[in-house]
């Protein structure tokens, strides 16, 4: 069985992107970059909404020019290697490889996919993992925590939501960030 893994780099106070919809102060470095990669390595599907998608859709072509970055082309590559199933009442054909849309959200299709996947599987943006996380589905949330406050925006995890967390692993990293790995408990 698969794990649904929730990953995002985060403020200090918790948002993924400030009230503007700015998320710049959240750039990794190369070093996080690395680590990141290593996480996602290991997915093979992304379960993602709309707006995540369509800022996540750059990585098709992002990283294949040999002048960037190794980093860079690692992750263009994790991320074309991956499925992609997009949840949107708005789009209606992907721009991606790999990609699928789907109109709505259905938790009883990600169980099913998560008997069946031998890879992990990640949920990107914070209204579907907010459902996802609802509904159950998530098994770890992994937190990188920038050491910025931002004051409001988009939150990395809704209101209202109320889960036991077990700390799996912590790691800091030269820049600030902290790396916060929490299993989901029933």
């Amino acid at each position: 069985m698969a794990l649904l893994t929730y990953t995002g780099i985060t403020s200090l106070d918790g948002y993924t992107a400030d009230r503007e919809g700015n998320f710049s102060w959240s750039q990794p470095d190369e070093e996080v970059h690395t680590f990141v990669n290593e996480l996602e390595r290991k997915v093979g599907t992304y379960l993602l909404g709309r707006r995540m998608y369509e800022v996540m859709s750059v990585w098709d072509t992002l990283g294949s020019n040999a002048d960037e970055p190794d980093v860079i082309q690692d992750y263009a590559s994790i991320w074309r290697a991956a499925d992609k199933i997009v949840y949107s009442t708005t789009l209606t054909a992907p721009s991606t490889a790999r990609t699928r849309i789907e109109p709505a959200f259905n938790p009883e299709e990600i169980r099913r996919l998560k008997e069946t996947s031998s890879r992990e599987i990640g949920v990107g943006g914070a209204n579907l993992a907010a459902s996802a996380l609802s509904a159950g589905l998530v098994d770890e949330c992994r937190l990188l925590v920038s050491p910025v406050v931002v004051g409001g925006g988009k939150q990395y995890l809704p209101d209202g939501l109320a889960l036991r967390l077990e700390l799996l692993e912590e790691r800091r990293f030269g820049n600030g960030v902290v790396y916060l790995r929490y299993r989901t408990l029933a």
